[in-house]
């Protein structure tokens, strides 16, 4: 299930995503945000984040909150 909602995610979050080039196969990245790229409050395929190793995709699922809350 993609997290849907721009106010669920920040940086330092430890996250999956799914990039680009494995949106067919479903295949997940897991990493740490570092930007928020989807400027809107939501989207229906999930929020697209860039990682601190530079990866670009959409967030499937939080793995961890880290950081202050």
């Amino acid at each position: 299930m993609a997290i849907q909602k721009r106010i669920d995610i920040r940086s330092g979050l430890t996250v999956d995503i799914v990039l680009k080039q494995d949106q067919r196969s479903g295949k997940l990245t897991r990493g740490v945000v570092k930007d928020i790229l989807t400027s809107s409050p939501t989207h229906p395929h999930g929020i697209k984040v860039r990682l601190q190793d530079g990866q670009v995709g959409r967030v499937k699922a939080i793995v961890e909150y880290t950081g202050e809350a």
